[in-house]
């Protein structure tokens, strides 16, 4: 086999991690509706964390929600959770939503 041949079977068995991630369709449960009470939202989050905890590629999921600001639950982390661990979070739910300031 070439080194060509070769790379192109290595990049066709390669996946992206969001292919392996078991939320996967369950988009409802890691973003919020419109107009979520904070009842609700403890509640959905804690639905997606229990599909967090077994997913194969957690870590990668995390990672990417910090480096890149997203919104949303993510890697086991919600938004509030991401500022308070010390990454950037333009406007964290839980933080606006219990009427603290965030500091910039």
């Amino acid at each position: 086999m070439s080194a060509l041949e070769a790379l192109i079977v290595e990049l066709n068995a390669s996946t992206h991690w969001m292919d392996h991630a078991v939320c996967k369709g369950r988009t409802h449960l890691f973003f919020p509706p419109k107009a979520e009470r904070p009842q609700a939202r403890v509640r959905r989050e804690a639905q997606a964390r229990l599909l967090c905890r077994t997913c194969p590629v957690n870590g990668e999921c995390q990672s990417f929600a910090r480096d890149n600001r997203e919104y949303g639950f993510w890697g086991g982390e919600s938004e509030e959770e991401r500022h308070l661990a010390g990454y950037t979070v333009a406007a964290p739910i839980g933080v606006r939503a219990r009427g603290q300031r965030v500091a910039v």
